[in-house]
């Protein structure tokens, strides 16, 4: 297992975080446990989830998979040896179970969500605390590009950032959250609320959680160049775009346990140009001896930008080869050919 720094803390993260937002869902907590205390033996104590978690969110197993996560802390210890990771929701913009879907990132709803994660995970600080995704409308869970049509949204009762950045620092002073990061953020966002810290003299965002695979490498215009002056590491998920870059849907298969064959809402890894630009990735991948899935990865732990990448498996024996993946180094040749896939159809799955 290999190491990176967490921004300026001093700290080294292991570079694969486990996704957990398949436990309760997916995963029953017998699966659950088998694939935490696996990941816990191979060095991999970065664990991440959400109180939104399982996907997709159902208002009946709405913090499932904390409380998965938080039975595993009651039942084995070594809450000590984890770094733990979970979000509070954005607004639901148009529905939600969470707050009603009336969810802000204010003073009073991060203490209500703070406080509903840390009794379902059973412990009493989280090591890194996000926001899910923005409260405002903006580009992100498919949009690619800003556009006219979300540019002329008129915007009312935003939380103020400042007191966003306050009501969470105010966490961390309390012992309660440790460091806090962002999700599914802009460049314009993640700066914004970088330049307020600096300015109100508060704990700065130290990583964003933001989509990154091969099917879409959005994150490398504009994000990345953050993430080298400003110091704010990139959490990649979805590296293998709901299991598109395993291989398994190629030549229009339907897999009974695929995510995207049980949830049709996941629609954005299907459209022809991802077929077309997966197909093209696998022959690289068999060219050179490789499984799609261990390009896929190992093309994500190469960039400078990234902190750790998420990985997340409905089963054991996808969850190892995952971790196996990073084990390999993509030559000069590869990423050659691989960059000129990315020029023909770039960012299909954004």
């Amino acid at each position: 297992m290999k190491f990176n720094p967490l921004a300026h803390t001093g700290i080294q993260l292991p570079e694969i975080c486990l996704g957990t937002m398949t436990f309760g869902e997916q995963n029953t907590q017998a699966e659950a446990f088998d694939q935490l205390n696996y990941a816990l033996d191979q060095g991999l104590y970065f664990w991440d989830t959400a109180e939104m978690y399982p996907v997709p969110p159902k208002a009946e197993t709405q913090g499932a998979t904390e409380q998965i996560i938080g039975n595993w802390i009651q039942q084995h210890g070594q809450r000590d040896r984890l770094f733990l990771a979970s979000k509070i929701a954005g607004p639901g913009f148009g529905g939600g179970a969470i707050r009603q879907g009336l969810t802000r990132f204010n003073r009073q709803h991060i203490q209500q969500a703070l406080d509903g994660s840390l009794q379902r995970l059973q412990t009493d600080y989280i090591d890194l605390y996000q926001l899910h995704w923005p409260e405002r409308h903006t580009n992100f869970f498919g949009h690619l590009g800003f556009g006219n049509q979300l540019a002329a949204k008129h915007e009312h009762d935003l939380t103020a950032m400042e007191e966003t950045l306050d009501a969470l620092h105010q966490e961390i002073q309390k012992g309660r959250i440790r460091f806090i990061g962002l999700s599914n953020e802009t460049p314009w966002g993640t700066m914004k609320f970088l330049h307020l810290t600096e300015k109100m003299n508060l704990s700065k965002f130290i990583t964003v959680q933001n989509p990154y695979s091969l099917l879409n490498r959005s994150y490398e215009v504009g994000m990345s160049e953050i993430a080298k002056y400003e110091g704010v590491g990139l959490l990649a998920y979805s590296p293998l775009a709901f299991g598109m870059l395993t291989g398994k849907y190629r030549h229009g298969a339907k897999p009974a346990n695929g995510r995207i064959t049980l949830f049709s809402r996941f629609s954005r890894y299907t459209n022809p140009e991802c077929e077309w630009a997966t197909e093209q990735y696998a022959q690289i991948a068999e060219k050179h001896g490789l499984t799609l899935t261990q390009l896929a990865l190992a093309f994500i732990k190469q960039q400078f930008f990234v902190t750790s990448t998420i990985i997340g498996a409905t089963s054991m024996a996808q969850l190892k080869e995952n971790i196996t993946a990073f084990d390999i180094e993509l030559n000069e040749e590869i990423l050659q050919e691989i960059e000129a896939i990315h020029k023909q159809q770039p960012n299909p799955a954004p």
